[in-house]
């Protein structure tokens, strides 16, 4: 099995790569924990978010966002507390305003996810020469939603943050073609090809 120039022998992340990135996801809970995720990987590397993701869980109360919204400075004082825990208040209190700002976009669109696909009209998106591992960084739709993101409060969230969360939930799939999971995942949604526009910083992704 192929694994995307990831170059890892780590359990965890192995079976993250199989199960979860790229499978396209309409989970609210599930696309606030990525969007999280990525929030506190900014800085630092993606195998360290995993290792330390069962602490985020435990911190943030399993990235219910309607629970950290309402988080206080005590609950702040409590994660900053935790063994193991990224000790960043900014990346905390972070967290803690995008549950609320994540709030507000379920209350315009009735979901994130609704807000979030209708950007791709709820297709995953194949972009030419991605398969062949030329993969960017960022692209014009990880800027159009990032500058959207943040015009509507979300902190933490520039366009390389969101292009990677726009591939770990699946509405661009840059599995590559010689990965089973790139085969499975189209065969199993609807996608759609473009070519690629506005990217920059191209490097081969791991």
């Amino acid at each position: 099995m192929a694994y995307c120039n990831w170059g890892t022998d780590l359990d965890i992340l192995i079976a993250y790569h199989d199960t979860e990135w790229g499978v396209p996801l309409h989970d609210d809970r599930g696309q606030f924990e990525f969007l999280m995720m990525e929030v506190m990987q900014c800085g630092l590397n993606w195998t360290m978010m995993m290792k330390k993701r069962e602490i985020f869980r435990s911190c943030f109360d399993n990235f219910e966002y309607d629970k950290i919204a309402k988080y206080t400075e005590e609950d702040v004082e409590r994660i900053l507390e935790v063994p193991g825990m990224i000790k960043s208040r900014r990346k905390i209190e972070a967290i803690i305003n995008n549950a609320k700002c994540f709030q507000k976009i379920q209350e315009e669109f009735g979901s994130f996810d609704s807000y979030l696909w209708a950007y791709s009209d709820g297709k995953t998106i194949l972009y030419n020469k991605h398969e062949d591992g030329y993969i960017p960084v960022s692209n014009g739709l990880s800027d159009e939603i990032s500058k959207n993101l943040k015009k509507r409060g979300f902190k933490y969230l520039g366009t390389v943050t969101v292009y990677s969360h726009l591939q770990a939930c699946g509405m661009i799939n840059d599995h590559g073609s010689d990965c089973p999971c790139y085969k499975r995942i189209n065969a199993a949604h609807p996608t759609v090809r473009k070519r690629r526009y506005k990217e920059k910083q191209i490097q081969y992704f791991g």
